[in-house]
């Protein structure tokens, strides 16, 4: 069951590991998600296999006949990493008690883009923790379909636009609340909930550190800024991240056994949320809720934002 406490590696140790993703790949500049997987390397344990789902991390890190990857890994079809992964698991457990595997234990992680796992691969993603498969499911969130044209998925937040969500006269980009992924994962009642983003770093890898050490599965929400969609300075994707706690847009917390809710000490300490106007002026992807007709669609959102906010205080027992 996982805890609260650090794990039983310091992050001292962990930052000394080998990198899991080399230099040399393709991802666009300023994209957060080679951090994300920098970090996620740091906190691995020992044997490793990684699952990826189609999208911006797969297509840029193995271009045939190349590869970045120092682990064995795995592309799998948009919606199926989560499906994948639980036959991995099985797999090596057979081979195991055949004699086949010398390994006795196999970490399994399974990585998917939001519209992977907040849409297409959301079946095999609840599926595979409904079954109990001892995995850690990691989705990096930057906010839409970027490999494929910037559409709007179930993670673009309200106000956003995107090449499906067009911000005109007669609206204001996307309409609808951004769906609540790490909250509905935690309803399964799995071991551990956690959601990261690459500026806390400590916070990331401890976190998944912990996910990989409870026995069955875990999920890790990990928000992954994108210059090239979001309009965006390149070098301004981890001030984002962080801003994006500071708003409470990607708060930071875990829940264990869908039960514990732990809010994690960046948005726990936090005296007041800043306003989200902060977060969406740094992007133009946001620019047109500052026309006077969408004012107060601009203040509907902040409204969403801070009942949000207090609701998950309130889950998390923070006055």
């Amino acid at each position: 069951m996982a805890t609260a406490d650090k794990p039983a590696v310091s992050i001292k140790d962990m930052i000394k590991r080998d990198r899991i993703l080399n230099s040399g790949h393709r991802m666009c500049a300023g994209c957060a998600a080679p951090v994300v997987i920098k970090l996620m390397g740091m906190a691995l344990r020992g044997p490793t296999i990684v699952c990826n789902n189609t999208g911006c991390l797969e297509v840029a890190t193995t271009i045939y006949p190349y590869t970045a990857w120092n682990v064995p890994w795995i592309h799998v079809a948009f919606e199926n990493a989560a499906a994948v992964a639980s036959g991995v698991i099985e797999a090596t457990k057979t081979m195991h008690q055949k004699g086949r595997f010398k390994h006795e234990h196999v970490d399994v992680i399974a990585l998917g883009g939001d519209g992977a796992s907040f849409d297409i691969g959301f079946g095999a993603i609840s599926g595979a923790m409904e079954r109990g498969h001892d995995m850690v499911y990691m989705c990096y969130d930057n906010g839409a379909y970027q490999n494929t044209g910037i559409q709007r998925s179930g993670a673009t937040f309200t106000g956003q636009e995107t090449t499906t969500s067009w911000a005109g006269s007669k609206i204001p980009g996307k309409l609808q609340l951004k769906k609540p992924l790490a909250q509905i994962v935690a309803a399964h009642k799995i071991p551990y909930v956690a959601t990261v983003e690459p500026s806390n770093y400590r916070d990331f890898i401890t976190k998944f550190r912990k996910a990989l050490e409870v026995e069955g599965p875990a999920f890790v929400h990990a928000f992954s800024p994108c210059p090239r969609g979001w309009r965006s300075a390149t070098g301004e994707s981890i001030a984002l991240s962080k801003l994006a706690v500071e708003t409470g847009l990607h708060p930071l917390y875990e829940v264990i056994d869908g039960e514990e809710w732990i809010m994690s000490s960046a948005s726990k300490n936090l005296k007041e949320l800043k306003p989200v106007d902060e977060y969406f002026k740094r992007m133009g992807q946001f620019k047109h809720l500052f026309k006077p007709e969408w004012a107060e669609f601009r203040k509907s959102i902040q409204e969403q934002v801070t009942h949000d906010w207090e609701l998950l205080k309130k889950n998390c027992g923070v006055d």
